[in-house]
């Protein structure tokens, strides 16, 4: 037997009973809005519904808030992660637009508000923020186009396991503190014993050197490389 797909339709009853209970009169396709509910003299609360999120269901329900602002947008409620997914996602999306969030389960009616229309207050983290301006101000010169693949970024911490990385391949086996003198990366013990990226390979007395990846990482990142080997300031690489 083939399920049969939602149609918008089907939204429409148990909606309107959600509203009713609270003492709306409910209508629907009143103009251009799906439902208009009304109650007293308040504003009218207007729901759009889409047989599932869509950009056109938000860029709807946003041309309703010059109506008013009390507009929800309705979906049928999905199982599964990826529908989870999707609601967080959307639940987020509706709070900062200040629209409200109903699903609706078609096997019994069920209906949940998971969002009501508010003026959005972003929370600030500053936790965040910092991460964010301290990574900007490590990172030497802006070696990654934006909007590129996070694969292979090359960030703050990459540049300095490549500073490691230069001064061993000049230099052959080294003592982990004499790369760190060179290389002006006062981490650099610690970058090359967790050796996150594979190119390191420790030897008695602190003694390291390039592991075949290592050796391969000089040809790939050479034009990075050669965009490091001029940087002269250690002071500001000490403060971040």
């Amino acid at each position: 037997m083939t399920r049969q797909r939602p149609r918008e339709t089907d939204l429409y009853a148990p909606v309107k009973a959600l509203l009713e209970a609270q003492g709306y009169t409910v209508k629907g396709e009143v103009g251009a809005a799906d439902v208009v509910a009304c109650r007293g003299d308040e504003d009218p609360v207007v729901i759009e519904m889409k047989t599932g999120f869509a950009l056109s269901l938000i860029h709807q329900a946003i041309e309703r808030q010059a109506v008013t602002d009390t507009v929800y947008i309705a979906v049928p409620r999905g199982s599964g992660a990826p529908f989870r997914k999707a609601l967080k996602s959307n639940t987020s999306l509706c709070r900062r637009l200040g629209l409200g969030l109903i699903t609706v389960r078609l096997r019994d009616g069920f209906t949940e508000v998971h969002a009501d229309p508010a003026p959005y207050r972003p929370r600030k983290s500053a936790r965040r923020k910092a991460m964010l301006l301290k990574e900007f101000n490590r990172r030497q010169g802006d070696p990654n186009t934006g909007g590129s693949t996070r694969r292979g970024l090359v960030t703050a911490y990459r540049q300095d396991a490549l500073r490691c990385l230069h001064i061993l391949h000049e230099s052959g086996p080294t003592k982990a503190s004499a790369v760190a003198a060179s290389a002006l990366v006062p981490r650099a013990r610690d970058i090359m014993y967790r050796d996150h990226y594979g190119w390191f390979e420790r030897g008695e007395k602190g003694i390291y050197a390039l592991s075949v990846k290592g050796r391969s990482a000089v040809t790939e990142y050479q034009s990075v490389l050669d965009s490091l080997r001029n940087d002269n300031q250690p002071s500001e690489r000490a403060k971040a």
